[in-house]
């Protein structure tokens, strides 16, 4: 797998660099390799897949590298879903080993029996470990089950093959020009697309140095980023808000901040304003779905517009669309339709929905409304399923939330619908 080979020939070629700050150590690039041929000693079956059930860390990477280094699929655990949705996970995927930490073992309420876990708060990274060599994997292999939420209520495992990553990955790199001398402030849980391609995969592939938080806090990211004067700055709305409401951030704390992206959904106004007003820190914003690995869309500084997710990276191609399929002008808007090397595999085990996640044409069904303009920037103005109509009129709940946060006394807004008789 080439994104494997770039990670470990990284971490050799850094081998006395400090790679990874999280919450529990520093990583150098031997430190990370010699984790990752522990690890892989551990996984003992049989089974084409392997769970990891981590929090944000230096840990991650090394378990991911180890799962690739033996031809194996990580599916990464989303410890924030209730036991019930975890356990359909392990079973849907077919996983019978986890590698993960008491702690979290605890947070979720034990495995299900019949579960190996491989613990690495338990086990010893000194001395190095027999080298085993890398199984050779092609592109097309799947290297990541990400599980997300599905129309019936059981989330979804989307399946996303090596080429797909290092396509992502590419993409990104080249688009905003990363680079080995970055900083990454990871605040995003890793079992996210976001967090896993964004703050985990792109570091580790190009050299930069990755600081993880493990539990977000306003005060201690703050913290963190004075100590680590970071260069890229990844985060969700929520969390960029949360700073943003922290009495001691100001804006020499971000000095060093050359790129900050928010991503997972829309960023308000008032969060956006209150950052470059107060901070002086221009959020850009992007776009992207799990099952595109995920970034589709990016707005660099020297095109920042507000309100837009951007013109689609490299080799992305999208399209907007009406309900009868046809293809919508400039200003129009409709659902987004994308297309790429990025594009997943399909959903796993789930034939019939992935036959319908494509159009006739190849591109990927979205499910979110939104236009493109004249220069091929892209404006999100809702998921189709969101839209209210009121008195015959198509609403989203977004245009309704950016009212409310305007007032100085709203930090966080969300407007559900409800059937009215009087309607």
């Amino acid at each position: 797998m080439q994104l494997l080979k770039s990670i470990y020939k990284t971490w050799r070629r850094k081998a006395f660099s400090t790679l990874i700050v999280d919450d529990y150590r520093k990583w150098k690039g031997l430190d990370l390799q010699v984790a990752s041929w522990h690890v892989a000693k551990h996984i003992n079956t049989d089974k084409p897949h392997v769970a990891v059930l981590l929090p944000t860390s230096g840990m991650f990477p090394v378990s991911l590298t180890a799962i690739w280094s033996l031809g194996k699929t990580i599916v990464p655990l989303n410890y924030l879903l209730t036991k019930e949705e975890i356990d359909f996970i392990i079973a849907d995927s077919g996983v019978d080993t986890v590698i993960t930490v008491d702690a979290m073992i605890d947070m979720i309420g034990g495995l299900p029996d019949g579960i190996k876990a491989i613990k690495l708060d338990k086990m010893s990274f000194g001395g190095l470990p027999p080298i085993r060599k890398s199984v050779k994997c092609e592109s097309d292999m799947l290297a990541a089950l990400l599980y997300t939420s599905g129309t019936s209520g059981k989330p979804k495992g989307v399946m996303l093959s090596a080429g797909n990553l290092l396509a992502n990955v590419d993409q990104c790199k080249r688009w905003v020009s990363f680079a080995k001398n970055d900083v990454f402030l990871g605040l995003l849980p890793q079992f996210h697309s976001f967090g896993f391609t964004a703050t985990t995969l792109i570091p580790s592939a190009i050299g930069a140095t990755a600081v993880y938080c493990a539990k977000f806090n306003p005060r201690k990211v703050l913290d963190l980023i004075r100590k680590n004067k970071p260069t890229v700055m990844l985060a969700i709305p929520s969390m960029f808000n949360a700073i943003l409401n922290s009495k001691s951030a100001k804006a020499s704390d971000f000095d060093s901040i050359r790129f900050a992206l928010s991503g997972g959904e829309a960023l308000p106004d008032a969060v956006y304003e209150g950052f470059k007003n107060r901070l002086d820190v221009t959020i850009l914003e992007g776009y992207g779905l799990t099952e595109t690995a995920p970034v589709t869309n990016l707005c660099r500084p020297e095109e920042q517009r507000r309100g837009t997710v951007g013109k689609p990276v490299y080799d992305v191609s999208e399209r907007i669309v009406d309900e009868n399929e046809n293809e919508l002008p400039a200003g129009q808007d409709g659902e987004i339709r994308i297309t790429g090397p990025n594009i997943m595999q399909g959903y796993f085990n789930l034939e019939e929905e992935t036959k319908n996640a494509f159009d006739s044409k190849g591109y990927f069904k979205t499910g979110d409304m939104g236009q493109l303009d004249e220069d091929g920037f892209l404006y999100i103005t809702g998921r189709i399923k969101e839209m209210l109509i009121i008195a015959g009129e198509n609403v989203f709940p977004r245009e309704i939330e950016e009212v409310l946060m305007n007032h100085p006394d709203v930090i966080a807004a969300g407007v559900v619908g409800r059937r009215c008789c009087s309607r």
